[in-house]
């Protein structure tokens, strides 16, 4: 999918939490997963990660969506 500024605000308002259940629960094909979309959803969730206590908040996260 193009990454629209719409799409892009999406997933930057989205929290860490709300973009891993998106990743693991989303049915497969999703175009949110797709294209420039798809990259810009991952580099998110790794900017996120990688920022101080990222990795406690993706255990954290993890343990709440229950997967």
């Amino acid at each position: 999918m193009e990454l629209t500024e719409a799409n892009k605000n999406h997933i930057d308002a989205m929290s860490y939490e709300g973009l891993l259940s998106g990743w693991r629960n989303a049915p497969v094909g999703s175009p949110w997963f797709q294209g420039e979309t798809g990259k810009y959803w991952g580099e998110r969730m790794a900017e996120l990660r990688a920022q101080p206590g990222g990795d406690g908040q993706h255990v954290a996260a993890s343990k709440s969506i229950g997967w």
